[in-house]
């Protein structure tokens, strides 16, 4: 009797408890049905070593190509050590852009962050994040990229263009390595190219970059061991700098002209040393990697499509021509409004080529979007690249056809599938590159000088490979010849 009364007093906890694993069970296997299909690789490793094998950064590679196939344009796998939803979908690729901070969290390999620095704005996230990205935007606001920006963006195209000799053969890629350097180290910390310091912080810089983009093994002679030692060189040399000025800040009484962005941070910010030094480590690897690298992409497409160059230097040649005739000796921003096919060359550039292929998020909680099931926790690769290359958003894809961002296009092309929406080169949502504008001033500057003094021709094969960055393997070399217009 007492044993029966007892079963009947622990039932009700005992039911609930099957109950509460049965909802449980029944979840996970309803998630399990949602989760997109795909296939998580081998044991630790995953899928990372077939999904950042070296490809044609014109395409999206045979390892996505094929998954893409087998599974859909949303797929999971095992990618860098974590369970991923990999998005090739514009549509959600744009959803989870826009719901950064709500749904989505940035997320980087802890190595990038090592060598970055953790107050680097690619790997920040919250308030620390928003508080870095105001001040960049600030110092890059529109104002200041007309007043002291766009002179010092021309001449530094000017004083790499004018060293190329005739019939010359050299690597292009070096060339826009060397102009957006120079550029970013004026205008962070007003070193002037060509003096000792100068080269020998560019020289560090480059072993810091080769360590960057290999893998984050931290033993001695590899890549990412010397780029870590390069880093420490180069954050003393920037700490130097820094203590330079505000002992000139102090000489002044605080009315100390901030020209630069090292100048700006001291001045009008509350950042520690360590978030100063970081801030400007990343600030130099994102203005001088990405944009060079799209200087390079367009001196490579644009041999391949005369229509182009022709157009481009009927543009530039009225622009030139009208300040002849004024008078000016300098671009100013009316000018570079002007340079609306510019502009178009610019943005198929960035279309076809793609320097950023993919970004790094994790999902903050569970999330479900057209069906597609995402675990809180699980990072999600949108794969900007992809979307840029869809032949259901972009009309013939794998064509440099830059009128297709006229409104009223030429006949090369038909661009009623293509959505602005889905061009996404400097990501989007809140984490926009802050310096977008300039990338695109600093292009347009560099092509306007160089259709209007030299024609160009590929000296040998090369062509741009992602490996997981994009970069030409042979330097993309290029043989000039001297044919000034105006």
């Amino acid at each position: 009797m007492f044993r029966a009364e007892l079963i009947l007093c622990f039932l009700p906890s005992v039911l609930a408890l099957f109950l509460f694993l049965f909802l449980i069970l029944l979840r996970r296997q309803r998630n399990g049905v949602d989760l997109p299909r795909g296939t998580m690789g081998w044991p630790f490793l995953g899928e990372t070593v077939g999904y950042l094998r070296p490809y044609s950064a014109t395409t999206i590679g045979d390892f996505m190509e094929n998954h893409i196939k087998r599974y859909g344009k949303v797929y999971k796998s095992n990618l860098f050590g974590e369970p991923t939803v990999v998005s090739a979908d514009a549509g959600l690729n744009r959803y989870i852009l826009q719901n950064e901070g709500r749904l989505f969290e940035c997320s980087y390999p802890p190595s990038i962050g090592g060598i970055l620095g953790k107050w680097s704005m690619l790997v920040l996230v919250g308030d620390m994040h928003r508080d870095m990205r105001m001040i960049s935007l600030n110092f890059l606001s529109q104002s200041r990229l007309k007043t002291h920006l766009l002179k010092e963006v021309e001449n530094q195209s000017l004083l790499v263009l004018r060293s190329w000799k005739e019939s010359s053969m050299f690597f292009a890629r070096d060339e826009a390595k060397k102009f957006t350097f120079n550029l970013m180290a004026k205008h962070i910390m007003s070193l002037d190219p060509g003096k000792l310091e100068t080269e020998m912080l560019k020289k560090e810089y480059l072993t810091f970059m080769k360590g960057v983009v290999s893998p984050p093994l931290n033993l001695p002679g590899t890549p990412y061991r010397r780029a870590l030692k390069s880093r420490t060189t180069i954050l003393k040399f920037i700490e130097r700098k820094m203590e330079e000025r505000k002992l000139k800040i102090e000489a002044d009484g605080g009315d100390f002209e901030d020209d630069d962005l090292l100048g700006w941070a001291l001045k009008h910010s509350n950042l520690s040393t360590e978030q100063i030094l970081d801030l400007i480590l990343s600030l130099l690897f994102a203005g001088h990697e990405t944009s060079s690298v799209a200087i390079a992409l367009a001196i490579f497409f644009l041999p391949g499509c005369p229509a182009a160059i022709q157009q481009l230097s009927e543009e530039h040649l009225d622009i030139a021509r009208a300040n002849k005739r004024l008078g000016k000796t300098e671009l100013d921003w009316e000018d570079y409004k002007k340079m609306e096919f510019t502009q178009c060359v610019i943005n198929e550039t960035l279309r076809l080529g793609n320097v950023v292929r993919f970004l790094h998020r994790k999902a903050l909680k569970d999330v479900r979007y057209r069906g597609y099931f995402i675990p809180r926790g699980w990072k999600v690769l949108p794969v900007i690249s992809a979307a840029h290359l869809d032949p259901s958003v972009f009309d013939q894809p794998h064509h440099f056809n830059p009128w297709r961002w006229q409104m009223n296009e030429l006949p090369l092309g038909n661009s009623s599938t293509m959505t602005t929406n889905n061009f996404m080169p400097f990501g989007g949502g809140p984490r926009l590159c802050t310096g977008s504008e300039l990338a695109k001033l600093e292009m347009a500057i560099f092509i306007h000088h160089l259709v209007l003094n030299y024609q160009w021709e590929l000296a040998d094969s090369d062509q741009a490979f992602a490996h997981p960055f994009v970069d030409f393997p042979k330097g993309l070399p290029i043989r000039v010849r001297h044919r000034p217009l105006v």
